[in-house]
């Protein structure tokens, strides 16, 4: 499908999972709408990329925490007549095999930043840029797992207390925009599981792992094996462009990692 014509904003697309959600878009033709903030070298090397390629961006320094942020994007919306995709892919959440404790020093204000990037900026987003939102377009909610999982199991490594509570909130969002926007507008939430690059390979988290915690993800994820970013960008787009039929829903992409830790066993032969 092509997407010449079509606006998207995307936070997040500095990192691999919001870069391959991004180049997706881009690649149909969509102008891109990309708010950064910390890490300056994937920052610099998504500049590098999408210039190389050609690709039709706008690439905005702000803080999304800050209502200011919010509507800055929303005016730079207004300025392409409109917008048609909002991809809500902003979170904060320390791992506790990185982070430790939220008492330690080093995480003063650690919780703070978890619920404020992952809740307060995502509702900031939506809240401003709504009206900018075209008929026929979409919000989609990048959540986590973390959410039905919380710290626990093969996902204690992953996910912090705060940040598994910051996420049992998007659903609350995701059912009350998608009412708000009906029937012109959809919204739907893709809540993720392990993806590389976000709690998978590539992360420190992911190194810090023993060879005990990484065994004990296999055996929870049904398909024994971690998402890429790749497979989340086309779900994203799906959601966002081809599911017309579909809004106020809240996927789960995991991999079966919420269903996974419980074999299912053999009918027994009963005593009758």
């Amino acid at each position: 499908m092509n997407l010449a014509g079509k606006t998207a904003l995307i936070p997040g697309a500095s990192r691999p999972v919001g870069r391959a959600i991004a180049r997706t878009f881009a690649k149909k033709g969509a102008h891109l709408l990309l708010p950064v903030y910390d890490w300056p070298e994937s920052i610099a090397e998504m500049e590098d990329e999408f210039i190389e390629k050609g690709y039709s961006a706008d690439i905005f320094h702000l803080d999304l925490r800050e209502k200011s942020a919010a509507e800055k994007l929303a005016e730079a919306a207004s300025a392409r007549d409109g917008l048609d995709y909002l991809i809500n892919n902003i979170e904060r959440g320390g791992m506790p095999v990185v982070h430790g404790s939220y008492f330690l020093p080093h995480n003063e204000g650690q919780w703070e930043r978890e619920f404020n990037t992952t809740i307060k900026a995502k509702w900031l987003l939506f809240e401003h840029c709504f009206p900018q939102i075209k008929k026929g377009g979409a919000v989609i909610n990048i959540s986590s797992i973390a959410a039905r999982c919380g710290r626990s199991g093969a996902g204690a490594p992953f996910f912090s207390d705060g940040y598994a509570a910051a996420n049992c909130a998007i659903a609350s969002f995701t059912k009350t925009w998608a009412k708000k926007a009906a029937p012109y507008i959809r919204v739907n939430e893709l809540m993720l599981g392990i993806i590389d690059h976000r709690h998978g390979e590539g992360t420190r988290g992911w190194s810090a792992l023993t060879e005990a915690e990484k065994k004990a993800v296999e055996q929870q994820v049904l398909l024994k094996r971690t998402g890429k970013a790749e497979e989340v960008a086309k779900m994203v787009f799906f959601l966002a462009v081809e599911a017309s039929y579909m809004t106020g829903s809240i996927l789960e992409m995991d991999g079966g990692f919420t269903l996974g830790g419980a074999d299912v066993p053999p009918l027994p032969p009963g005593i009758l």
